[in-house]
């Protein structure tokens, strides 16, 4: 293991945090988008709010459990974004029979996204990226103390 492991693997947590943020900020700029995609039958679609699936960088996990047992070490890698989702919940229907994208019934569909739970999941990646930048910062000050003491 590497004296800049953890560094290594507070990188891959604040590269994960930030494309986190990304998808929120996107999220909550298309809070009002009702034509976002056309769907199989050539319809226009609202914007589907998108989530980061976090996963670990590196082997599978029963593979990096045998390695830790059989070596008795620490055998994480870091995280990664494994794939970015859409959350099939259903739009919201607004009654608006003048909005041009309003249905027979004057309904129309937005997206499934809430601003309230995007500044939650905003406040939440934020967090997590400080105390990455905490995890570096401290491993930055020990290796300097470590380097400190060979003089």
């Amino acid at each position: 293991m590497s004296i800049f492991h953890s560094m290594n693997v507070s990188a891959s947590g604040l590269t994960a945090q930030r494309l986190r943020m990304d998808i929120v900020s996107s999220n909550i700029a298309n809070a009002e988008t009702t034509r976002a995609t056309i769907n199989e039958n050539g319809e226009y679609e609202p914007y589907r709010r998108k989530v980061a699936v976090f996963g670990e960088k590196g082997r599978s996990f029963s593979h990096m459990l045998q390695h830790a047992v059989s070596k008795g070490e620490n055998a994480g890698s870091g995280v990664k974004v494994s794939q970015i989702e859409e959350d099939e919940s259903p739009f919201k229907l607004v009654y608006q029979p003048h909005h041009p994208d309003a249905n027979e019934e004057g309904y129309v569909q937005l997206p499934n996204v809430d601003p309230l739970k995007e500044m939650v999941d905003l406040m939440s990646a934020t967090r997590s990226y400080e105390a990455n930048v905490t995890s570096i910062n401290a491993s930055k000050s020990m290796l300097m103390k470590a380097l400190e003491i060979g003089k």
